[in-house]
């Protein structure tokens, strides 16, 4: 299985004024396709081709460092396009809210602490919702890295590099962060994922 591109599910002008189609046509056309064919070049001749990219990203890392970037990356990204749709945001699903309640303290708790988390991720990378050992927990992680490689199963992450966010809002990554969870976040995509971590 080599990796491809996928389209967005959306048009590149539908998650305006929180994202524009200037970021997207950058960010999904030129850095995400920049990771699939990265990938697929470093994926040729290793015993590694034709497994899935969540097999790939758990066997490359701190193996082969620079397959697992790009691999990483193709992951986070492949589900980063699912994770927003136009007039996102809101609050999560029965099951979802419930859990959020139980193991992070409330939505609004969690909302604080999820954009804590991305502000709090220094350089380049990723924060997330993730289910390990059952719990939910707030995680953030440096470049391409994500919580495959630490035993948990992300079901909602945002990309705190500056490519995906610089153009609409410079060197305010907080007023993105915030943008994200309260206009763009697709909890239908975050449900979905948390019923498959959890089966």
């Amino acid at each position: 299985m080599t990796f491809t591109l996928p389209e967005l599910p959306y048009a590149y002008d539908a998650l305006g004024p929180y994202m524009s189609k200037e970021t997207l046509e950058f960010h999904h056309d030129k850095h995400h396709k920049a990771y699939v064919d990265k990938g697929n070049e470093l994926l040729q001749g290793t015993d590694l081709q034709g497994k899935s990219v969540e097999e790939i990203v758990k066997a490359s890392y701190n193996t082969n460092q620079a397959l697992f970037n790009n691999a990483g990356q193709h992951y986070n990204h492949i589900h980063f396009w699912q994770w927003m749709k136009p007039n996102g945001g809101g609050t999560p699903p029965g099951a979802l809210a419930k859990k959020i309640d139980e193991d992070l303290g409330g939505f609004e708790k969690f909302k604080a602490d999820f954009i804590a988390a991305g502000i709090g991720q220094f350089g380049s990378g990723w924060a997330w919702l993730a289910v390990k050992d059952g719990k939910l927990a707030i995680l953030k992680t440096p470049n391409g890295e994500n919580p495959l490689v630490h035993g948990a199963t992300p079901i909602l992450g945002v990309d705190v590099w500056e490519h995906s966010y610089y153009i609409d809002y410079r060197n305010r990554r907080p007023d993105y962060l915030k943008a994200f969870i309260e206009n763009l976040v697709n909890w239908e995509h975050v449900e979905k994922l948390y019923g498959e971590a959890r089966a």
